[in-house]
């Protein structure tokens, strides 16, 4: 038995590592690994393997739980609004006793078993729980009727379907409850959900009981490859999608283009240009008609040692111009984003029409905005930065042992952060913050390192190595320091060959001031990537 284990630990293993195209040296699992992370499974699940069928049963199994429980809930929905569903579905359970800890990302899918339906939506939430299976199978009966479930055909159209995928490291088959969930390996809207709350990296715990429930031997990674895996996503049948304003973006459709439009008298590249409303406007129109999907507009610069404004002053630069943007009639079909780190000046904006906010301190500078962007319902954009623009270029916030590691690690934990506040990982953006706390070398190193990040955060949780990632290069010092061009202006050619990188290695939002050039390498670095993918 004991070699089988072995064996299936190793599966689980290889079937992990080929979401990244080959082998994860840094991250192979010793003998030692092996032999502690089956003693603890066996130690484990020895105890917790049952049948509600029987007639002795525990109060563990269909009682309360003295101790907490980790779990895999699935969500579905294809009736009515679909994420505000979603929303509210999480409120509920976090109110009857569950205390969710992580988020897979959002899929759109295509509906299966009945098919003249609406398409679902589809996402897992992973969390711990006092509650007993049948208790906490209840609870979701209840949510489910508050939100407007009824009785209907059999795999028909529902306002919202709520299923125990997994209940800590037990087995359920009573006559209301099987666990694991006994359809997981037939459904690829189950199983992308379900794998985005896993990670590669071989826990020795949790997930790895989980892995041994299913019915592969390689683990759950076995079963999603099976049907696919990741070849299957952004087809008809399944995409990864982000809610914005009132659509859903498929993001690796096609890379968008964010416009940059500073309010600022002191940005290092055009500061002092767009301070009037009037100009400010004309800006803006250019950039949508240069092909800009986003603007994003910030009243306070966070260049190098750049003095902090106070969420009044911001405000009071940033009001006049949200007022009269939102009224353009070019801004139809486009996105608006606010490039702030203080919580009123986000609440403020999202009020006034904005659809996103981009945080270039991922919540460190002023926490609060994590639980003001969670209840404003609007992506955020958690980018990587060390101390604050007056402190991030010290010698100690410029020190690194592996950058890309490093990056991954620091932009993990504020994802968690942010995740634990009520931001679901459906709303989530990664910006590894280039020219913030970098030399010009590390700077050059996170473009190229892209795909490295993706995986050191995969180990980590699959579902944020998937999240779309924001690049950030336009006019940047590495630039001019590479290509011997001290004027910012004089750097767009330069932009334009980063962004073009950055598109094939993965970057799905490119934030620029020259949208002309952005949004054709843009649309060129889509070709290239797709070409190279096939």
């Amino acid at each position: 038995m004991l070699l089988h284990a072995k064996e299936s630990l190793r599966k689980m293993f290889s079937a992990a590592t080929s979401y990244y195209g080959g082998p994860m040296q840094s991250h192979a699992l010793s003998a030692f690994d092996l032999r502690h992370s089956l003693n603890s499974y066996y130690n484990k699940t020895s105890r917790h393997v049952f049948s509600c069928k029987a007639r002795s049963l525990t109060q563990f199994s269909c009682g309360g739980s003295s101790s907490d429980q980790e779990i895999v809930i699935a969500m579905g929905s294809n009736v009515g609004d679909r994420v505000s569903t979603f929303d509210r579905a999480l409120q509920m359970m976090k109110s009857s006793g569950v205390n969710i800890t992580r988020h897979a990302c959002l899929y759109e899918t295509a509906p299966a078993y009945v098919i003249d339906q609406p398409r679902f939506l589809n996402s897992a939430v992973r969390g711990m729980t006092k509650l007993g299976p049948h208790e906490l199978l209840k609870k979701l009966k209840e949510i489910e009727k508050d939100i407007g479930r009824t009785g209907g055909i059999r795999y028909g159209p529902r306002p919202i379907d709520l299923d125990i995928l997994l209940y800590g490291n037990s087995q359920i088959d009573s006559e209301t409850l099987i666990v694991p969930h006994e359809r997981i390996h037939e459904r690829p809207f189950v199983l992308a959900p379900l794998i985005d709350l896993l990670g590669t990296s071989c826990d020795g715990g949790t997930e790895t009981s989980w892995h041994s429930l299913s019915k592969c031997s390689g683990g759950f990674f076995e079963s999603w490859n099976k049907l696919g895996g990741e070849s299957i996503i952004g087809t008809e049948g399944i995409k990864r999608v982000l809610p914005v304003g009132n659509r859903l973006l498929d993001w690796c459709e096609k890379t968008l283009v964010m416009g940059i439009l500073n309010l600022t008298p002191d940005s290092f590249s055009d500061g002092g240009k767009f301070q009037q409303v009037e100009a400010a406007i004309a800006q803006a129109k250019l950039l949508i008609s240069q092909g800009a999907d986003i603007i994003d507009i910030g009243a306070q610069s966070t260049r190098p040692f750049a003095k902090r404004l106070s969420p009044n002053d911001e405000l009071e630069r940033l009001v006049p111009v949200l007022d009269e943007i939102t009224k353009i009639p070019e801004m139809e079909g486009k996105l608006l984003s606010v490039d702030t780190f203080y919580a009123e000046v986000a609440s403020e904006a999202v009020k006034r029409g904005v659809h996103m906010i981009n945080d270039v301190s991922g919540g460190k500078l002023d926490p609060r905005i994590l639980k003001v962007a969670a209840e404003l319902g609007v992506p955020y954009v958690v980018m990587h930065m060390r101390g604050d623009p007056s402190t991030m270029q010290s010698e100690q916030n410029l020190h690194y042992d592996d950058l890309c590691r490093e990056v991954a690690s620091e932009l993990y934990t504020q994802v968690r952060e942010a995740e634990l506040s009520g931001i679901p990982l459906w709303r989530i953006v990664l910006d590894p913050g280039i020219g913030f706390s970098k030399k010009s070398e590390d700077s050059a190193e996170l473009v190229s390192g892209l795909k490295s990040i993706r995986r050191e955060v995969g180990k980590m949780s699959i579902g944020a190595s998937h999240v779309p990632i924001l690049l950030g290069v336009s006019r940047k010092s590495f630039l001019g320091e590479i290509c011997n061009l001290a004027n910012p202006d004089e750097r767009d050619p330069a932009t334009a060959v980063a962004v073009t990188a950055g598109v094939l290695l993965g970057a799905n939002i490119v934030r620029v001031h020259n949208v002309g050039y952005g949004a054709v390498v843009a649309k060129l670095g889509d070709k290239f990537r797709k070409k190279m993918e096939t």
